[in-house]
């Protein structure tokens, strides 16, 4: 595995020795590990189904389980999904960003349906993160990318996590520090017309809605949990080793406490080590900091992680999608 360290703030960055051969890497089938705004991403060539079996192999993901395909712009994005006035006005509103729209997939897309997951449907993202758009540009091919972790675990937003996680497996991984948004894209599915939240994430629900001008719709009712519509929606993700207890009232002796806000529970001085999401209560720098708490917190051995009560309006909503998972009974 070959490191490559990005200083965004430097414009040269593009033009570093280690890009052309992180190009090459991707266009022979190779993994990558990416920086987005939101996770980094362990991309391959989404053209390539050989290269997206990989992914599958690497993270221990089902393979029923679609991936993301990052594209540089919105006209790349048209190529490979058909966009309606709906999702026209989202993908307009907050690309690039942290939004991914779940289309019906163009005849000509060349897309594999290894990343489909043999879907009518293709998820598609222009992400802000400038490394990945970057790399989706100068490769010429739309990168497939889920979160850069073995699946089902908590995902990574710093270099070093995926290094712990998948070094092994990686041809190279790219460091720009710490992801800014934290937790993965929201996703919204417009295949009939009808707008539906598939995933909470980076962007609320009430952004969305006042883009659009009407409500969003829940997942379709009798969707197979072995027959996901998008990436992000099996019951159980995001796991920890420890358990994870929501909503806690106290904390009782050698348990980790994930805390938010200036408010501290009963015992929290008990705790063998606490993480404030937030000491002033920010739901943005909350989701920010979620899974780097959660890595932090499992690190300490405690078995069990008690989780502060976090409210569910804007970036909470998402939060505690993940947290949910996080808790729920594993497979």
């Amino acid at each position: 595995m070959q490191h490559w360290t990005v200083n965004l703030k430097k414009p040269e960055w593009q033009d570093a020795p280690e890009a052309p051969d992180v190009c090459a890497a991707l266009t022979a089938g190779e993994l990558v590990a990416v920086p987005t705004e939101t996770v980094y991403g362990l991309a391959a060539d989404a053209t390539n189904g050989i290269a997206c079996a990989k992914i599958f192999e690497a993270k221990g993901r089902p393979q029923f389980n679609p991936l993301i395909s990052h594209v540089p712009s919105l006209e790349d994005a048209c190529l490979n999904g058909r966009f309606d006035a709906l999702a026209l006005r989202l993908a307009e509103a907050f690309w690039p960003g942290p939004l991914t729209l779940v289309v019906p997939k163009t005849e000509g897309s060349p897309i594999s349906d290894m990343a489909t997951a043999g879907l009518m449907t293709v998820a598609l993202r222009v992400p802000a993160g400038p490394v990945m758009r970057f790399l989706a540009e100068r490769t010429g091919r739309p990168l497939a990318a889920p979160s850069a972790n073995l699946s089902g675990r908590i995902s990574p937003t710093r270099a070093q996590d995926v290094i712990d996680d998948l070094g092994e497996a990686l041809s190279f991984v790219v460091d720009a520090g710490p992801c800014r948004v934290g937790i993965e894209s929201t996703i919204v599915g417009i295949v009939d017309g009808r707008p539906r939240l598939l995933r909470p994430g980076g962007i609320s629900r009430e952004e969305i809605e006042d883009a659009l001008g009407t409500s969003l719709l829940a997942a379709a009712p009798g969707m197979r949990p072995d027959a996901p519509a998008a990436p992000g929606m099996l019951a159980s993700h995001y796991a920890p080793n420890a358990s994870l207890i929501l909503n806690a009232q106290e904390v009782t002796r050698d348990d980790a406490l994930l805390s938010f806000g200036p408010e501290r529970i009963q015992g929290a001085e008990r705790a063998r080590m606490e993480f404030n999401l937030s000491p002033d209560g920010d739901l943005a720098e909350a989701a920010a900091n979620l899974f780097r708490g959660m890595r932090t917190l499992d690190a300490s051995m405690a078995g069990t992680i008690r989780v502060q009560f976090i409210p569910s309006f804007g970036l909470g909503e998402a939060i505690n999608d993940r947290l949910k998972r996080a808790a729920a009974p594993r497979p």
